[in-house]
């Protein structure tokens, strides 16, 4: 398989990630640019890279670098990110790929891709949920906490950490992980509603 080839899947790939999957499922437009330009740029700085006498290590080097820009210029959301090292990842993979075997780098092009369906998909672990709650009582006891959440919400709190307690104005701040019923659970066009 030609070099050319194993590029062109890797924009492929890219494409898969960010229009196929994390478009339908999250519509955020900026990131589907971000993610696909992310990609094509890492492929290109890691073709010319693999061509040249320098070390894997500058090549992970680079890809730090990268993140390290892109994941402090705006706040994204936890499965965000995972999305943004998948593209690095694959333009790696396949900027890389001349130095290894060709069906190795498609492999894990396909493994990055199918993972990302997978883990992000609406049905896994579609009952567990996180939230950031303002409670207009203050809680000295956690368990009690505990127990005042899990009836607001009618789920069963899996884990509850307090982020503020505000004596003078009588409330509490609460990172909340909870599984909603199974009879709470909606499916409707692909989607999970509760």
């Amino acid at each position: 398989m030609s070099t050319l080839m194993l590029y062109a899947a890797d924009v492929v790939a890219a494409t898969v990630l960010a229009i196929g999957i994390y478009w339908p499922r999250h519509r955020r437009r900026d990131l589907v640019v971000a993610f696909l330009g992310i990609n094509v740029g890492v492929l290109a700085v890691a073709a010319l890279l693999a061509g040249s006498s320098v070390t894997a290590g500058l090549g992970l080097g680079l890809f730090g670098v990268l993140s390290i820009i892109r994941l402090r210029s705006d706040e994204l959301a936890q499965h965000e990110i995972a999305y943004y090292f998948a593209v690095l990842a694959l333009g790696l993979v396949g900027g890389l790929a001349s130095t290894t075997a060709p069906w190795l780098a498609l492999t894990f092009m396909a493994l990055i891709v199918t993972t990302m369906a997978v883990v992000d998909s609406p049905a896994f672990l579609s009952g567990h949920r996180r939230q950031v709650l303002v409670v207009d009582r203050t809680f000295p006891n956690e368990s009690l906490l505990v127990q005042h959440v899990a009836q607001l919400l009618g789920a069963e709190v899996t884990a509850a950490t307090v982020v503020r307690t505000d004596l003078v104005n009588d409330s509490t701040t609460v990172d909340v992980r909870y599984q909603v019923a199974r009879r709470h659970v909606v499916r409707t066009e692909g989607q999970v509603l509760v």
